[in-house]
């Protein structure tokens, strides 16, 4: 009997049988990679899906109440400056790192304070302990879920003329 045969054909199938296993667990590390990758993308979605819901549940408290409940869209009203960005008004509540705004429509609007909010009073930069209520303030900022303005720069302005809307 030759053994060299035996071995050589024992060894044959054996690479043949390890081959089928190593494709198969390629396959399948493969599958799991995609259906990881297709997880996160679904992950993602539902993020920016429930940012969108939470946006519209909030949009009154965004962009405020105008004209008997119906909104006035931003740049629509060229007298009327507000947008989901910013809000200008008089401070009526300061409980850092929150601050709540009346703008000229007396909605109310509230800004989260960072510190890396900028806070400006003409060329001097200011500390948030200066933020006091009925200051007059333009803030500029991103929203975020809650209907809040995550404020990036805060400006206090002199106070306005009593005849004069701000």
């Amino acid at each position: 009997m030759d053994f060299k045969k035996l071995f050589h054909r024992e060894h044959s199938e054996l690479c043949t049988h390890n081959c089928k296993h190593k494709k198969m667990i390629h396959f399948i590390g493969a599958l799991i990679v995609i259906l990881i990758v297709f997880q996160a993308g679904v992950f993602v979605g539902f993020k920016k899906a429930s940012f969108s819901y939470r946006g519209g549940d909030n949009y009154s408290r965004m962009f405020g109440e105008r004209n008997r409940g119906i909104p006035q869209f931003p740049g629509t009203n060229m007298m009327d400056p507000s947008n989901a960005h910013g809000t200008s008004g008089k401070i009526i509540s300061v409980q850092l790192p929150t601050i709540i705004i009346a703008d000229n429509d007396n909605t109310e609007k509230t800004a989260l304070v960072s510190e890396k909010t900028l806070i400006m009073n003409f060329r001097e930069q200011m500390k948030t302990s200066d933020l006091k209520v009925n200051d007059f303030v333009v803030i500029i900022g991103t929203p975020n879920d809650e209907g809040q303005i995550e404020a990036r720069l805060i400006r206090i302005m002199p106070t306005p003329p009593p005849n004069v809307s701000f």
